[in-house]
């Protein structure tokens, strides 16, 4: 049986653990930071551990030799990444492996004023957290070539779905229309997250490299407008990015815009995005609400 361990059991890991435990033919084990999150993990019906970055458990090194697939998640800190750190070594020891996915961001290509970036575009990230995330990467790939095993990098756009989406905001009322000309953000639904990672792990491809974004890259305002719309609400009025008064973290993502391709993704790995653009997406997420 095929044994997917993740270091890291966030919004994505627990879609794809939920797809490939309906699917059958798999077990599962996560990491959270704390001994309750590695309970809740337990209640999902998967293996939970305690991961947080400092010391490896019995529990983990078991893992860590059983496991035939691995998806990274964990965000590397200052000090590197803490997954390659304590885990990489025993992965580099294992004959069970066969299979390492990388979940890294689109941030790494950097600012290009809204221009359309691929897979061959050089990355030329300009926010510290997405220098490390490069690093990383050129990390868990070197590890895949001492190894002879497939390692892959997932770029993934902003990831939005049930609880984390424009439609949640407006609903909650923490939704604002944050509007800075020009400005176009990329995001994917999280099931189609989980479709892409499947696919990779099951059927393979290529390359060591796709971009997972939707068929769209859209301004905010653009998003919050329909999102209002489906739910009945009017228009969110539009507020400038300067008087946002947003935090140092949320006011960086406004400093790049780009337009990120996905055709190697559908190409290579043969998926059919379920929610080709955020339209289809908030759709359905209201749907779920009624």
């Amino acid at each position: 049986m095929n044994h997917l361990l993740c270091l890291g059991f966030g919004y994505s890991a627990e879609a794809l653990a939920a797809r490939l435990a309906a699917a059958g033919g798999w077990t599962i084990s996560g990491t959270a930071t704390t001994e309750a999150g590695a309970k809740r993990i337990q209640t999902l019906g998967h293996e939970g551990l305690h991961f947080d970055g400092t010391i490896l458990s019995e529990g983990m090194r078991a893992a860590l030799g059983r496991a035939t697939h691995v998806l990274v998640s964990i965000p590397p800190d200052e000090t590197g990444d803490p997954a390659l750190r304590h885990a990489g070594p025993r992965l580099a020891q294992s004959d069970c492996l066969r299979w390492i996915g990388y979940l890294s961001t689109v941030g790494v290509y950097g600012d290009h004023a809204g221009a359309w970036v691929d897979e061959a575009t050089p990355p030329t990230p300009i926010s510290d957290r997405s220098r490390r995330r490069l690093l990383a990467e050129t990390a868990w790939l070197a590890l895949g070539e001492r190894r002879a095993i497939a390692v892959v990098v997932f770029r993934i756009a902003g990831i939005y779905g049930p609880g984390r989406s424009a439609i949640d905001q407006i609903r909650s009322g923490t939704a604002r229309s944050i509007v800075k000309p020009g400005q176009v953000f990329n995001r994917i639904h999280v099931e189609d997250v989980a479709r892409v990672l499947e696919a990779a792990m099951t059927r393979g491809g290529s390359y060591p490299l796709y971009n997972l974004a939707d068929d769209e890259p859209a301004p905010p305002q653009e998003v919050m407008a329909f999102a209002a719309k489906l739910l009945d609400r009017p228009p969110l009025p539009d507020v400038l990015l300067a008087d946002a008064g947003l935090s140092p973290m949320a006011r960086s993502f406004y400093e790049e815009s780009k337009r990120v391709r996905n055709e190697r993704m559908k190409s290579d790995l043969g998926v059919r995005l379920a929610y080709p653009t955020y339209r289809e997406g908030l759709a359905a997420i209201c749907g779920k609400y009624r």
